[in-house]
């Protein structure tokens, strides 16, 4: 039980030396992951619907 305590009390003290960033390096750099991770999800989707319809007429399949 002791070993838990020291590591919650390690940690704790850890968390005081981390440089937080400010309230609008947060929303931006949140903002940046959100707009990436759109972009890139835009990219794979594209990519497979194009694959996708070069692959049904490379079969000839008709369908969805």
């Amino acid at each position: 039980m002791q070993g838990i305590v020291d590591y919650l009390v390690k940690a704790r003290d850890e968390f005081k030396n981390v440089t937080w960033p400010t309230r609008p390096e947060a929303i931006r750099l949140t903002l940046l992951v959100v707009g990436g991770s759109l972009l890139v999800g835009l990219f794979v989707g594209g990519t497979d619907a194009v694959l996708l319809k070069g692959l049904n007429l490379a079969l000839n399949v008709t369908g969805n």
